[in-house]
C-alpha cells in the first residue's frame, strides 16, 4: 500500500487529520507513544516526510475519507500537533450507503470491527475520529514483539491483531500493565513456539518455550 507509483497525481490529496475516519476500533497506545517519540526525533527530516503520501484511503459515504492502514501513525501525528496528512485514494465508494460500504470494506479486508477484547462488534461501533480509537494493550504487545524479532512483518491485513488475539489468553493483562518488558519477553518466546505456526510472519522455533 505504501507504493503510490500506480496512482495518478489526482489521487493524492491532503486532508486534516481530525477529519480522517478509522476503519478499526483499537490501537495499542504504547505503540502510538513509540511512534510519537520516533517522530519527535526526526527533526528536519519530519518536514520532508510530511510531503509523502502516508495513508492509503477510501472515499466513503458523504465523501468522507477512511484510512485503511497506519492508524497508529495517524494518531501519533495528531498527538504531536500535526494537522494534515497526504492520502492515496484506493477506491471511491461515495455512492454506497453505510451498510453496503462497510460490507464491501470488510470483504476487501479494509475494515476490522473488533473491540479491545478481540470481540466482534457492529460497524457503528467503529469510531468516527482517530482520537476515539480504544487502547488494546495486546495490540501494543504484538507490535513490540514484532519489533523485537519475534515474527516477521507480513502483508496480511490486520496481522498484528491476529497476534494480539494469540497472546490475549496466554499473557495476563495485569502483567502487561505491571511489567511490559517482561510481557514482551514472554511474547517473544510464545511467538517462536510451534503453537504460533499458523500466524502470519511466523519464523519458526528459536529456543521456543
Amino acid at each position: 500500500m505504501s507504493d503510490t507509483a500506480q496512482f495518478p497525481p489526482h489521487h493524492l490529496i491532503s486532508v486534516p487529520l481530525n477529519e480522517l475516519r478509522p476503519t478499526q476500533m483499537t490501537v495499542g497506545l504504547a505503540e502510538v507513544a513509540a511512534k510519537r517519540e520516533e517522530w519527535a526525533g526526526l527533526g528536519k527530516k519530519a518536514r520532508k516526510l510530511q510531503r509523502e503520501p502516508w495513508f492509503p484511503s477510501v472515499i466513503g459515504p458523504k465523501g468522507r475519507y477512511y484510512i485503511v492502514d497506519h492508524h497508529h501513525l495517524g494518531l501519533a501525528l495528531q498527538e504531536a500537533g500535526i494537522h494534515a496528512a497526504w492520502l492515496v485514494v484506493l477506491q471511491d465508494y461515495a455512492t454506497l450507503d453505510a451498510e453496503r460500504f462497510w460490507r464491501v470494506m470488510e470483504f476487501r479486508q479494509w475494515a476490522h470491527p473488533y473491540d479491545a477484547k478481540g470481540r466482534r462488534q457492529e460497524y457503528g461501533a467503529i469510531p468516527k475520529r482517530l482520537s476515539g480509537l480504544q487502547d488494546d494493550p495486546y495490540r501494543s504487545l504484538a507490535g513490540f514483539v514484532r519489533r523485537g524479532g519475534g515474527y516477521a512483518k507480513d502483508a496480511t491485513p490486520f496481522a498484528e491483531f491476529l497476534w494480539a488475539d494469540f497472546f490475549r489468553p496466554q499473557i495476563d493483562v495485569k502483567l502487561l500493565r505491571r511489567s511490559f518488558g517482561l510481557a514482551v519477553r514472554r511474547g517473544l518466546a510464545l511467538a517462536r513456539s510451534d503453537s504460533a505456526r499458523y500466524l502470519p510472519g511466523w519464523t519458526g522455533r528459536s529456543g521456543g518455550i
